[in-house]
Order: structure tokens, then sequence, then C-alpha cells
């Protein structure tokens, strides 16, 4: 099973610096998703290098490789120079993301030219997946509508499965990381 991950960007959920608190949140939601879909036969995470749930999923599914050896990830740009207009330390972690995947490609060997290699980045993800789970929620529009969007449409035509992530999942995952926590605290 090859599953494209995606949702929101870091800055669409208030999140500016790397110790951020809501980062262990997500990331928390985020492993305790990808163990339920391991154990349901999940081979490939497929993802692009968005900062934010993107990144995050990458870092979370290095980590699940230890228990998890099978589980291979990669990290699919949209178009040659993505990421070349952020800040240094951005493109930095970006650079070393790359370097840690399974797989690393692009969609367009072209510099970003027009919104059509975006679009060609979509189909391309929908083609090459089985199913899609995006961390986003309709309530709170953000970047990922427009996946949330494609997959809708891609379902109309094709059998595809979506697996939404949205703030009610992400609350629930506060509680319980709090819940161990503390229980790590007795």
């Amino acid at each position: 099973m090859r599953m494209w991950v995606s949702g929101y960007r870091s800055y669409e959920l208030g999140v500016f610096k790397d110790n951020d608190p809501k980062i262990q949140v997500i990331q928390y939601a985020l492993r305790t998703f990808f163990v339920e879909q391991i154990d349901l036969g999940l081979e490939w995470i497929i993802t692009g290098g968005q900062l934010g749930i993107e990144q995050w999923a990458i870092q979370v599914a290095q980590e699940l490789k230890a228990d998890y050896p099978d589980l291979k990830i990669a990290m699919i740009l949209p178009f040659a120079d993505f990421g070349g207009n952020w800040q240094p330390a951005k493109q930095a972690v970006l650079a070393q993301l790359k370097t840690q995947v399974d797989f690393f490609g692009t969609v367009s060997n072209q510099k970003y030219q027009n919104p059509s290699q975006l679009q060609q980045y979509q189909d391309f993800l929908l083609g090459h997946t089985d199913q899609a789970a995006l961390v986003y929620d309709a309530e709170f529009e953000g970047k990922a509508q427009y996946d949330y969007q494609k997959i809708l449409a891609y379902q109309a035509k094709h059998p595809y499965s979506l697996q939404l992530l949205d703030m009610d999942n992400l609350q629930e995952a506060a509680l319980d990381l709090q819940e161990q926590r503390e229980n790590n605290l007795d």
C-alpha cells in the first residue's frame, strides 16, 4: 500500500519554531496513524517537502523505521527549484530530509514556471498511490484544500481512499499525549 501524505503548512498552524508543542502533538497523531496503517499493509509513505505536515511526516516515518524496517519513504517534489526561496535554515532541513528518504524525485525537472506544475504533481501522486491521508479540516482551510478538492474529484471516478486527521483527531491526540506524560510521571 502506497499512501500520499500531506496537510497544513507550519505557518497555517501558527508554528514558527521547531520547539513548538503543537509539533509534538501532530507527530504523535501521525505516529499513531502510521502504525495503524502499517498493520493494515502500508509499505510506502509518499509526500512532498512542504514545511509542516509533509516534513513532520518524513521525520515520524524515519523514527518508525527502527521498529518497522520494511517501511519506505519517498519525497517527491513538484518542480526542480522547490524550496529555493526559503530561508537558508529551512533549505538545509529540506536538503537533509532529501538524503534520509528511500526515494527522492521531482515531477518536473524544470524550475517553477506556473501553477500547472502543481496540478501535474497532484495528478502524479494520485496515479502513483493507493490512498491519501491529509492532516486537514474543511472548517479550517489552508493550502491543503487544493489537494483535498483534487482527491475528492479523483474519488468520483476512481476507487481511492482518503483519510482525514482533522482538528478533532488532533485534539484527541493532544489529550492522549498529555495522559501518557502524566502516567509516566507517576
